[in-house]
């Protein structure tokens, strides 16, 4: 939850780092793709100067069986991306 003003500042910042979207990729307030209910379909936020991730689906609890209510390919290999940018 936020203010219609500090949505439209994320946005403006480009701070809005991901965010839940439908088959076409179009970010949506569909509870089939946007599970939380979030504003603009908000996913995960970055900090003003970029280098703090904040992301409401939790990737690092993957393991196998975990998303059983989930349909598709679960894997999401961010903390793997981090480790391989920065090294």
């Amino acid at each position: 939850m936020a203010s219609d003003q500090l949505i439209a500042q994320l946005a403006a910042s480009g701070q809005i780092a991901t965010q839940y979207v439908d088959e076409q990729g179009v970010p949506s307030l569909d509870l089939n793709v946007n599970p939380n209910g979030s504003m603009l379909a908000i996913e995960g936020i970055t900090s003003p100067d970029g280098r703090v991730l904040g992301k409401m689906g939790h990737t690092e609890r993957y393991s196998a069986g975990t998303f059983k209510n989930v349909p598709g390919n679960p894997y999401q290999p961010l903390f793997a991306g981090g480790v391989a940018y920065f090294a």
